[in-house]
């Protein structure tokens, strides 16, 4: 028999388990990882977001006949900017990949807490956790790119491996900084997730018989 068991810490785990990986899957599409501001006439640096270009992992934001236009600058993947770049879109994707499958999972842990007596908060959470690194290893990968030509055509000639002369970083970086963030809080909150959906006042409403179980 099915139970659903909802308790407020298994119920945050699930949305925040969810949050984080579309917010890393936004991110990693998005051209605002680098971002060049434009100059009017005058020099003058515009501050509206949409008077800059950008350029992401595999797409950019250019200004073209006057308008801000963006598409994929990548048709391959052998065409991304930087080897740093394929790789760092390798780390990222896998680590995604858990992601997105922990968030499918974490929402069916509402009906069936184990699998074979084994916690699935907890195999969740140590999924999340090796995301989490994936994700690390591939935002550290992503400045070493900036020496490439790619993005000294796009920021200046004085680009290099962690300097990205006059482009300063977009919220896409910033989104994905705090996806990875905010895994490792999953991780941590799987175990009180299973905590909370096993301890004694739990049982008891299953001894009761309920199938529905709604606890603080």
């Amino acid at each position: 028999m099915c139970h659903v068991i909802v308790t407020c810490r298994s119920m945050l785990w699930t949305l925040l388990s969810i949050v984080v990986a579309f917010a890393e899957l936004v991110a990693f599409m998005s051209p605002d990882w680098l971002v060049k501001p434009l100059l009017t006439d005058n020099d003058v640096t515009q501050t509206k977001a949409n008077d800059r270009e950008s350029l992401g992992l595999y797409s950019r934001c250019k200004r073209i006949g006057g308008e801000i236009s963006c598409g994929n600058y990548a048709g391959t993947f052998g065409e991304v900017g930087s080897k740093f770049w394929q790789a760092a879109m390798l780390f990222l994707a896998a680590g995604m990949l858990v992601l997105g499958c922990v968030a499918c999972i974490s929402v069916f842990t509402l009906c069936f807490q184990s699998i074979k007596k084994k916690s699935i908060f907890n195999i969740c959470g140590l999924l999340q956790a090796i995301g989490g690194l994936l994700l690390i290893v591939g935002l550290m990968l992503y400045p070493t790119g900036w020496g490439s030509e790619k993005v000294s055509t796009f920021c200046g000639s004085e680009a290099s491996a962690f300097r990205p002369a006059g482009c300063s970083l977009g919220w896409a970086f910033y989104t994905a900084i705090g996806g990875t963030l905010g895994t490792f809080l999953c991780s941590v909150l799987s175990a009180q997730a299973e905590i909370a959906t096993s301890s004694d006042k739990v049982q008891e409403e299953i001894e009761e018989g309920k199938s529905l179980i709604c606890l603080l």
